[in-house]
């Protein structure tokens, strides 16, 4: 029939048969392959399907002052469930610190086995006088591993972290490096006015990408505190003369010339808030329907609620103002009638909806519901497995920490103490490769824990046994710790055992 209708159009109006013919043919591209499903036009699921896109800076950078306000204010309560996601990641990754552990490559440097690891020793005894001083903080309130949890909270947090590598002397300590944390706020424009393609949120980049100074200011946008001599400083990423890093920037990046992080939250503020607006009603409802009132017309209006004290009140209630108590008995006036809507609380699919919920917010942070929630009701396979799957996150996201913050403040605070003599590294300014095989350090940080330590523990035995895996790195797994620290500590306790061996049995002898 079709065939016939063109063949009609086409003897009158060939150029409208031919504008047919094309349209049909758009038509049938429109309609192969995702045009049918994902990017189709005309399914019933997707015509009102309303969409835009932009670059990274349309999509993520415009929209980052709004995105970090909402996600500090879900974090400080607005969705308890926002402040178990940021604490529970902060927690598993972090937790008391990372702490390095030197790992030289011994040979390469032209050390023995004993020596390396005495190297390894003093380096670890000279970084720990540093490290677990406030003094390394510019602002001297944390030391190094606490500054990591802050960093790494206001990461995920706010999308993005800075830091500045400033040098400060200061009284009883050798080293003067400094670490200085700058909240992703305080990295903005140079100027509200006018537009720089080549600088986004603060970032400048060259015309090949690279990024080459950041502008941050000298205070809080958002703070009501108006300090004098308000400026926004270009600092150098790294520096002319020396390559030296000036500021350590850490974030995720989501799209190909990304400059500014993306809140952790950001996929689901949307879901946190309402989520915590129902819980907010619930949780008044299930108050209103504890408040068990009776209300009682009299003649006269001037009596007080039974099961009230009566004092009187040191402020002036308003006269139509009527608030329920628990077990109050209020007088009405006469021809006044109380009526109430039963709340039918508690509602009893409230904890299902919300687990349904927490199971969706889990999925798109990569933290299962049972880690989120903090409940590990099912059996040990399926606890083991959540926990399993949430610690691929946690790692992924430690070794960022390690990489991005950790690994280059040890590297810059190495250059100082060997600078200083304080460290014997020949060759460290010499050769790159040298130093880098120095600079050579593995992160640790707290175990993911154990449900059944029998199990696991004879798990660790059959690696180790088998090749799988080493002593160091199990010991590592199970509890954080140190083989080599744990097997001198085994040799001096064995050593007291057989000493305290030797003088029972003394003592045995001498009462016979």
């Amino acid at each position: 029939m079709l065939k016939l209708i063109d063949k009609a159009i086409g003897i009158f109006s060939p150029q409208a048969a031919l504008n047919r013919t094309l349209a049909r043919k758009k038509l049938e591209i429109l309609n192969s392959g995702y045009g049918n499903y994902g990017a189709s036009h005309t399914r019933k699921a997707s015509k009102g399907w309303r969409h835009g896109g932009g670059s990274h800076k349309e999509d993520i950078e415009d929209h980052l002052p709004t995105l970090r306000e909402r996600s500090r204010d879900s974090y400080m309560g607005g969705a308890p469930i926002a402040t178990s996601a940021l604490k529970t990641t902060r927690t598993n990754v972090v937790g008391s610190g990372l702490k390095p552990r030197p790992n030289i490559d011994s040979e390469f440097i032209g050390l023995t086995e004993e020596q390396a690891m005495k190297w390894e020793r003093d380096t670890m005894r000279e970084f720990s006088l540093w490290a677990e001083s406030t003094a390394c903080d510019m602002e001297r309130i944390n030391n190094f591993y606490e500054l990591q949890q802050l960093a790494f909270l206001s990461w995920i947090m706010n999308g993005d972290v800075f830091a500045l590598l400033p040098y400060k002397p200061r009284p009883q300590m050798p080293y003067d490096l400094r670490i200085q944390l700058i909240e992703a706020d305080r990295v903005c424009n140079p100027t509200f006015s006018t537009y720089e393609s080549n600088i986004i949120q603060g970032v400048e980049c060259d015309t090949d990408g690279e990024i080459v100074a950041y502008h941050i200011a000298n205070y809080h946008p958002l703070s009501s505190m108006n300090p004098n001599g308000r400026e926004i400083k270009r600092v150098r990423a790294y520096g002319e003369k020396t390559g030296r890093r000036n500021v350590i920037h850490c974030m995720e990046s989501e799209r190909v010339g990304q400059r500014r992080g993306v809140p952790l939250l950001a996929p689901v503020i949307e879901t946190l808030k309402q989520l915590g607006r129902y819980t907010d009603a619930e949780l008044m409802a299930a108050v209103v329907s504890g408040m068990y009132t009776v209300f009682i017309e009299t003649q006269t209006t001037d009596q007080k609620p039974l099961g009230e004290d009566n004092e009187e009140n040191t402020y002036e209630e308003e006269e139509s103002e009527i608030a329920l108590g628990s077990g109050a008995v209020v007088a009405l006036a006469p021809g006044e009638k109380a009526s109430f809507a039963n709340p039918g609380r508690p509602n009893t699919a409230f904890e299902g909806f919300v687990n349904a919920m927490a199971r969706q917010i889990g999925a798109a942070l990569e933290i299962p519901p049972e880690i989120l929630l903090k409940q590990f009701t099912n059996n040990y396979s399926a606890s083991r497995g959540a926990l399993l799957e949430a610690w691929k996150m946690f790692r992924m996201r430690r070794t960022w920490l390690a990489n991005d913050f950790c690994q280059p403040i040890y590297e810059e605070w190495l250059t100082e103490a060997v600078a200083k003599g304080r460290i014997y590294a020949p060759g460290f300014f010499s050769d790159p490769l040298i130093r880098k095989v120095y600079c050579e350090c593995d992160w640790c940080g707290p175990s993911p824990g154990q449900l059944d330590p029998v199990k696991e523990a004879n798990a660790a035995t059959i690696r180790v046994e088998q090749g799988f895996s080493t002593r160091q790195q199990e010991t590592i797994e199970m509890n954080g710790g140190d083989f080599f620290d744990n097997n001198r500590q085994r040799i001096r306790e064995e050593k007291a055992r057989k000493e305290l061996s030797m003088v029972t049995v003394i003592k045995e002898k001498g009462s016979e």
